[in-house]
């Protein structure tokens, strides 16, 4: 046992040092190239100007970054949920599954590009209101279909066995179909927190209120600071990274007695 924990805490420290060492490679690989070629700061900033102009501007990156945040967060909640209770009632109601699933691919194909101006218009240019149901729409397409995936992979032999103890459809549902699909739940949530954050950034970009990272982005960048226009690129990375690891962390909480999805 001891030599299967030891194996296993190992296995865990590669999977996370190997791509800590490869993004530190990438790293020193790019300011070489900078520095070696003499690239001007118009056209790549170095890593270490773009780190340095991101110390000296972290109050302001922090202001952007929070509206940005607090919009893909809201939007990820939002569509989260609706997608979760969505599949569950596709997989109760099989009449309901087969009315929404081309509701839901026509929703899989709308671009932001064409939705996001439609939505200001609809709320208005000064609410955030857009970037959340954008944000919210590219959340509960992967979640949806996660979830009504993990819904349906339930062993028949635990369905039969709910049937046996007369159990009704709902209770059938609460204490062995959603537990089962857990894995396939999270996994949806942890492709959509990125899409979130991703998401509320495009929809930055066509209007709005002039708050967020994209629109720091584009006035710095209009300007001619793109060490500045950098410095809130890596910091819509580092938020999205965010997003992640804290989806990730739940699922890990939520998920350590259920099996993983096959």
């Amino acid at each position: 046992m001891r030599a299967g924990a030891s194996r296993r805490g190992i296995s865990r420290t590669g999977t996370i040092l190997a791509p800590v060492v490869f993004g530190i490679l990438a790293l020193l690989l790019w300011q070489l190239i900078v520095v070696g070629f003499g690239i001007k700061p118009y056209v790549l900033p170095s890593p270490l100007s773009i780190a340095d102009r991101f110390g000296q501007s972290i109050g302001t990156v922090w202001t952007g970054t929070r509206v940005t945040g607090l919009n893909a967060l809201i939007g990820l909640v939002f569509g989260g949920v609706v997608g979760i209770v969505g599949a569950i009632l596709a997989a109760l109601v099989r009449v309901l599954d087969q009315l929404s699933a081309a509701v839901v691919t026509a929703l899989s194909v709308v671009p932001i590009v064409a939705l996001a101006p439609v939505l200001y218009t609809m709320f208005g240019a000064g609410a955030e209101t857009a970037r959340q149901l954008v944000a919210a729409l590219a959340v509960f397409i992967p979640v949806y279909f996660n979830t009504l995936r993990g819904l349906r992979q339930v062993r028949p032999v635990l369905q039969d066995l709910m049937r046996a103890y007369a159990a009704s459809p709902w209770q059938r549902t609460r204490t062995v179909t959603v537990p089962g699909a857990l894995p396939y739940i999270f996994t949806g949530l942890r492709v959509a927190s990125s899409l979130a954050v991703i998401s509320a950034l495009i929809a930055e970009y066509f209007g709005g209120p002039v708050d967020g990272l994209a629109s720091s982005i584009t006035s710095a960048a209009a300007y001619s600071n793109y060490t500045l226009a950098y410095a809130f690129v890596l910091g819509a990375i580092l938020l999205g990274l965010v997003f992640y690891l804290v989806t990730l962390a739940l699922e890990k909480l939520a998920t350590r007695h259920s099996p993983a999805p096959s």
